[in-house]
C-alpha cells in the first residue's frame, strides 16, 4: 500500500513540476495569440498596418527574472523589416510605449518611417520618451492619450564611473569653468557633447520641416535638443501643438485595449487598485438595477 502511494506522489510531483515549468510557456503565447487577433482587428477597421513598439518590464522564465526593455537594434532591425514589408500606398499606424533608448536604433525607425511614401502615424497611449519623441516627429499625425507625454532629446553622453550626463550641461559647465579649469576628459566629453547635439538638432529638423517650415523646425529642434528641458520633462500635448506639430488626442480604443495585453511585470503587492469601470451595478428586487429611474 505505502508503495502505491510513493508511486502516486512521484507521479504527482512531476505533473506538479510539469505544469509549473509550461505554464509561464503557455501563458505567453495566450498573450501573445490574443494580441495578434486584435492587431488583425484594428488593422481591418482603420485600414492601417499596424506595428507595434511597446517596452515594459517583464519577467520570464521560472523564477521570474525582471527584465527592462529599451530601443535597441534589434528592435530597429524588426520595425524597419515592417516597415519594408508594408506595400507603399499603405497608411502605417504605430503604438509606441517606451523610456527610450539608443539613439542609432530610433534614428533608423525614425528616417524608415517617414520614408514610407503612405501615411504615418503614430500613436502614444502614455508617454514616448527620447527615442520614442524622436519617432514620433517622423509621423505625419500623432496621436496621444490626453495625459501622454513625449520627452526632450537631448544626448546623455557617458561620464566617469558609469555615470549619464545631459551633453548641454556638459558645454555648460565647461563654458562656465573654463577650458583651462577643467579635465582633459571633461574636454573630450565637451567636443562629443558639441558634436551630438548638432547631430541631433540636424535630425529633427529633416523629420519636421516640411510639416513645420524651416523657421519653426529650427526653434522646435534647439528647444529639444539643447537642454532647454531636463531630460525627463514631460512634453504635452499642449506644447507640442504650440510647436507647430499635428497631434490629436482621438486614441482608437482598441489601443488601450491592446495595451492591457502587454502586462506588467506583477509585484507582490500591488502599488494600484481600483475596481473596473464601467460596470454593472448589484441588482435590486424585481430584477431592477439599483440607481435605474
Amino acid at each position: 500500500m505505502l508503495d502505491i502511494i510513493s508511486v502516486i506522489l512521484g507521479y504527482l510531483f512531476w505533473i506538479i513540476l510539469l505544469i509549473g515549468v509550461m505554464s509561464p510557456y503557455l501563458s505567453k503565447r495566450s498573450i501573445e495569440n490574443a494580441r495578434m487577433r486584435l492587431i488583425s482587428m484594428i488593422e481591418r477597421k482603420y485600414g492601417h498596418r499596424v506595428i507595434t513598439l511597446i517596452h515594459r518590464q517583464e519577467r520570464v522564465g521560472l523564477f521570474g527574472i525582471p527584465i527592462h526593455r529599451y530601443i535597441d537594434i534589434e528592435d530597429s532591425e524588426a520595425v524597419i523589416r515592417a516597415i519594408r514589408t508594408t506595400p507603399p500606398d499603405k497608411p502605417i499606424m504605430l503604438v509606441i510605449h517606451t523610456p527610450g533608448g539608443l539613439v542609432l536604433a530610433a534614428s533608423q525607425i525614425a528616417r524608415a518611417l517617414k520614408a514610407h511614401p503612405a501615411k504615418k502615424v503614430v500613436v502614444v497611449p502614455h508617454y514616448a520618451m527620447s527615442g520614442g519623441t524622436l519617432i514620433a516627429l517622423a509621423a505625419d499625425e500623432i496621436i496621444m492619450d490626453p495625459n501622454a507625454t513625449l520627452g526632450p532629446l537631448d544626448p546623455q553622453l557617458m561620464g566617469p564611473n558609469g555615470i549619464y550626463l545631459p551633453a548641454p550641461s556638459v558645454l555648460k559647465a565647461v563654458e562656465v569653468k573654463g577650458k583651462t579649469n577643467v579635465s582633459d576628459t571633461t574636454l573630450m566629453l565637451a567636443d562629443v557633447a558639441e558634436k551630438a547635439i548638432k547631430q541631433v538638432k540636424n535630425l529633427v529638423k529633416e523629420l519636421i520641416e516640411d510639416k513645420v517650415g524651416a523657421e519653426k523646425a529650427e526653434e522646435t529642434a534647439d528647444r529639444l535638443v539643447s537642454g532647454y528641458y531636463t531630460h525627463d520633462y514631460p512634453i504635452t500635448v499642449k506644447e507640442l501643438k504650440e510647436m507647430g506639430l499635428k497631434v490629436s488626442t482621438n486614441v482608437p480604443p482598441e489601443i488601450y485595449e491592446l495595451m492591457e495585453l502587454y502586462p506588467q511585470a506583477k509585484v507582490a503587492r500591488p502599488g494600484v487598485e481600483y475596481l473596473p469601470y464601467p460596470y454593472i451595478p448589484p441588482t435590486g428586487k424585481g430584477g431592477r438595477q439599483e440607481g435605474q429611474h
